[in-house]
């Protein structure tokens, strides 16, 4: 079998994982071994962390959401019930920017529902 030299192939795969690791702490920005387990890692996080932002943004909403029903005699829980009652279809995200940026308009959906 002949034998076969990975010259370039090889120095580009290193290139690569060390261009993707740049801005890492200690050895793991340098070092081929540190560097492929911190890039994988950072991967899997990353994946994972992308999941959980969704979670995240919507605990943010629904605090928003709260604070704004608190100002008007409410629970988060009684002012999310008397919008399904209402057939008002809003989602959180957009009760939210109501809630924060247009406080009138949202109080004024809630006077409507009562």
């Amino acid at each position: 079998m002949p034998r076969v030299k990975r010259g370039t192939t090889h120095t580009k795969k290193r290139r690569k994982l060390l261009k993707s690791v740049k801005g890492y702490k200690w050895g793991r920005k340098n070092l081929i071994r540190l560097a492929k387990t911190a890039s994988t890692k950072g991967g899997a996080h990353a994946f994972a962390d992308r999941r959980k932002k969704k979670s995240d943004f919507r605990s943010l909403w629904q605090i928003k959401i709260s604070a704004f029903a608190k100002e008007n005699g409410l629970s988060y829980s009684k002012l999310i019930y008397q919008l399904r009652q209402g057939k008002i279809e809003l989602d959180r995200k957009i009760l939210a920017d109501l809630a924060v940026n247009n406080k009138k308009l949202l109080a004024d959906i809630i006077a409507k529902l009562k």
